[in-house]
């Protein structure tokens, strides 16, 4: 069956997509248009699998079009840019992140924040300006504007900087916005998944003390030997947090399961910051008392624009910062899947699409 998208589009594209909420993933043969006067047309070489892509192609937050290609943390090299593209020619390193696009003219983009644009334009399952669906990084080559592509740095693994371009920058953003980055403060990291661990090191990169929050003891010996976090508190162990009570001037949190606030909340010190980075998908309980008793803040903090995404990547070329990733090849996807979802992986899967995707 030809799709609308094929006959609008002129050039074949290839990738693996999602039909139904069932999740399972399949080849797909679609198309992407031209590249553009200010377009920037790559190569996919690597693309993470966020955990929002397990949602999305199970449709768990109700808006997931089909057929959906996932992937935005995409990164390849440059094989043909517009007329007019001024910051990128073949060959550079690129990526792209979680938005495409934005409406350009609000506060926000005109603030170098697109990414609280009310009309942002998300990498896949989106409108595009023309009308057309947004397709994503588990393909074979993408097409953005170059506003919306990012140069990554030559000494940073593309595997490993994948990430980087969505729990990278869910991160680092909270932490520069929220003053959570002078040295010899003292932030808290709820969970050890995707984000946690790169939270962990872009906070240590900033002369920050770390502390692990978990509700796995089995990951202590990970997040102070390898992570190099100052120390873990064991959420479930009373003792424990009694004992650090109003010791943090922030936590970032990167939990999407419903849980507690109230332990975390009395962790910080007076003007204390909770920063949400994590989307659970039912409300969380939040107590007034100890914000009121403590003048402290609970905060929330979606990805970053464009001008911070970069950033937050030079930055962590400066550091030599990269996810901790398990590369896969493309048909293991529906098992990386599976395991996503029961959080086995350490820390992100990272699929090798440009050793591994051949179109049939």
């Amino acid at each position: 069956m030809v799709t609308p998208t094929e006959q609008e589009h002129p050039k074949k594209a290839f990738g693996w997509a999602a039909r139904d909420s069932s999740g399972v993933l399949s080849p797909f043969k679609f198309s992407r248009r031209e590249t553009g006067e200010k377009d920037v047309s790559f190569k996919v070489l690597y693309c993470g699998i966020c955990h929002s892509d397990l949602h999305m192609v199970k449709n768990e937050w109700d808006f997931s079009t089909y057929p959906l290609v996932p992937g935005h943390e995409i990164v390849g090299v440059v094989t043909e840019v517009g007329s007019k593209v001024q910051k990128f020619s073949v060959g550079d390193k690129v990526g792209v992140g979680c938005m495409v696009g934005s409406c350009t003219s609000c506060d926000s983009c005109s603030n170098n924040l697109e990414n609280y644009c009310p009309k942002y334009i998300l990498t896949y399952g989106a409108k595009y300006h023309d009308g057309t669906i947004t397709y994503g990084g588990y393909s074979d080559f993408m097409v953005a504007d170059e506003k919306f592509v990012i140069r990554v740095p030559d000494n940073l693994p593309l595997d490993g900087a994948a990430p980087l371009l969505c729990a990278g920058i869910t991160t680092y953003s909270p932490l520069r916005y929220y003053g959570l980055d002078k040295p010899g403060m003292h932030v808290g990291v709820v969970g050890l998944g995707g984000l946690g661990h790169v939270a962990v090191k872009f906070a240590k990169a900033m002369g920050v003390k770390v502390t692990v929050i978990s509700t796995s003891p089995n990951k202590k010996k990970e997040a102070i030997e390898h992570l190099c976090a100052d120390s873990f508190l064991v959420s479930r162990d009373q003792d424990q947090m009694q004992a650090a009570v109003g010791t943090m001037d922030g936590i970032i949190d990167t939990v999407s399961a419903v849980h507690p606030l109230l332990p975390l909340i009395a962790l910080l010190k007076s003007n204390g910051k909770l920063v949400m980075v994590g989307a659970p998908e039912k409300p969380l309980e939040l107590p007034v008392f100890p914000l009121l008793l403590g003048r402290k803040m609970v905060a929330g903090s979606n990805i970053g624009g464009m001008k911070e995404t970069q950033e937050m990547i030079d930055f962590a070329a400066k550091h030599n910062i990269t996810a901790q990733v398990e590369v896969i090849p493309i048909d293991y996807l529906n098992i990386a899947m599976e395991r996503l979802a029961k959080t086995d992986v350490k820390y992100r899967f990272v699929i090798d699409i440009g050793n591994t995707l051949k179109s049939t």
